[in-house]
């Protein structure tokens, strides 16, 4: 695919990053001479740099040619009108030219949702704070241990946890794991420290390993408990920053009925207490209104005093939500130190995630690298219904829907070998979900979902027949 990227922000410079991996054609636009030359020295693909709303800069990015259009730049507007003077200026080959912007306004996403959900030819509205609330309020859901992962229209998810010292997985060969765990479940993915790996019999987990679990839901809990985690009640939230991100998420966990917020489809979570620590004291006045049954506290949290005084130490969970990834990193980990027993963290990228996770904050999320997901899940084909980063990058979990005609149907799961590794994890057939065994055959219709090495698009669309 040729892919054209306005803006070379975080986002965009790491959407590229991976298309250029995944042997995508990419292009990128650039307004911000500093970004141009950065991206231009770090990536290889054609940088312009000019204006994205410039037709001699579409152009020359070769929008003409290209199968999809990304606007990922600060401005909303400017997101949404490129889009729109690419669809009524320019073309490509085909005619037919893929279109996603990037929004932080909730009420534009009500526009791509009339009749045909094509407002200025845009085929799909990405906004970061919803992508990154659900993120949160899932790992809230499942006790703050790790990342939560679920899949659609199954009990299944995939759960990461660090094995404990002296737990019943510290040292356990995966050839003895379902001795030990009676519970249909697989273990996915093993990080030791800079290591990534795809997991298999002789593999020997140790403490500390960061391991990712699929299993029903229900069961997560007590297998977390075997790899020596002690789950507490979530009852008591404590939310950094009242701006953008940090009140979806109190929208969320308080399962308010705004109508802005209705495409949200937030999780039910019952009893929740909400304290939410902001700054700015007119921000605070609108907090309070906007959330009577929380408590909004108009304070600094990196005031020591301000800690003491009010006793958050009785927190069961805290959220850093500013827009200073270090103050959240650091104040997750100072709070850790005071009591609080699990924290989430947001930051600006994979680097800082995995420093975050190795000092000890429960869950760490980079927003850029959830917005690149979604991206990335939309510009793959109609079959591939989504996709997620998991070992700072290096592998993929994949969500894919065996296409008519693909080369692996009818045929046993043993056909299915990727250059750069690859395992299956789970099949959705109809209204049956299962872990596949040896004597699975694989089925057009079947959804799957499968982790691979990065850099193995092209085979598994091959395999699959996903299509663009």
């Amino acid at each position: 695919m040729h892919i054209v990227i306005v803006g070379a922000g975080n986002t965009g410079t790491q959407l590229a990053k991976y298309l250029i991996n995944e042997k995508h054609d990419v292009s990128i636009i650039e307004s911000n001479e500093y970004r141009a030359k950065h991206a231009s020295n770090r990536l290889d693909c054609i940088v312009v740099h000019n204006s994205g709303n410039d037709l001699s800069a579409l152009k020359n990015s070769g929008i003409t040619k290209a199968d999809a259009l990304v606007c990922v730049t600060e401005s909303d507007e400017i997101n949404m009108i490129i889009c729109g003077l690419a669809t009524s200026q320019l073309t490509n080959k085909s005619g037919k030219l893929l279109k996603i912007a990037r929004v932080r306004n909730v009420d534009y996403l009500n526009l791509g949702h009339f009749d045909g959900n094509n407002v200025l030819g845009i085929d799909y509205l990405i906004h970061p704070g919803m992508e990154v609330a659900h993120s949160i309020i899932k790992a809230i859901e499942h006790g703050v241990i790790g990342e939560i992962y679920s899949f659609s229209d199954t009990p299944y998810e995939m759960g990461s946890i660090d094995i404990g010292e002296g737990s019943a997985m510290d040292g356990l060969s995966l050839v003895d794991y379902r001795n030990l765990v009676t519970y249909e479940s697989l273990v996915t993915l093993v990080e030791r420290g800079d290591e990534v790996m795809l997991p298999s019999g002789s593999t020997v987990l140790k403490s500390g390993d960061h391991i990712h679990i699929l299993a029903d839901g229900k069961y997560l809990p007590d297998i977390y408990k075997i790899a020596g985690d002690v789950q507490k009640p979530i009852r008591k939230i404590g939310i950094v920053g009242g701006g953008e991100l940090g009140s979806l998420i109190a929208e969320g966990l308080l399962n308010k009925n705004d109508n802005r917020f209705s495409l949200l489809k937030f999780l039910s979570l019952k009893n929740q207490r909400i304290v939410i620590i902001e700054q700015d004291a007119k921000l605070c006045g609108e907090l309070a209104a906007r959330f009577p049954s929380a408590l909004i506290l108009n304070e600094d949290i990196s005031d020591e005093s301000f800690v003491n005084e009010e006793e958050l130490d009785d927190l069961d969970c805290l959220i850093t939500t500013t827009a200073n990834e270090d103050l959240n990193i650091i104040t997750a980990i100072f709070m850790k130190s005071r009591g609080i027993k699990r924290t989430i963290a947001i930051v600006a990228g994979s680097g800082h995630a995995a420093m975050a996770r190795h000092l000890g904050v429960d869950v760490v999320i980079p927003m850029p690298m959830v917005v690149v997901d979604s991206i990335y899940s939309k510009l793959m084909g109609s079959g591939i219904k989504e996709v997620r980063s998991l070992g700072n990058g290096k592998v993929d979990l994949i969500e894919i829907e065996i296409g008519e005609n693909a080369s692996v149907i009818d045929k046993p799961i043993s056909a299915f070998r990727l250059s750069s590794g690859g395992l299956l994890l789970l099949v959705n057939r109809g209204d049956e979900s299962f872990i596949p065994k040896g004597g699975y055959v694989f089925k057009e219709g079947d959804r799957i979902v499968l982790i691979a090495g990065t850099g193995s698009k092209a085979e598994i669309e091959k395999y699959f027949n996903t299509g663009n």
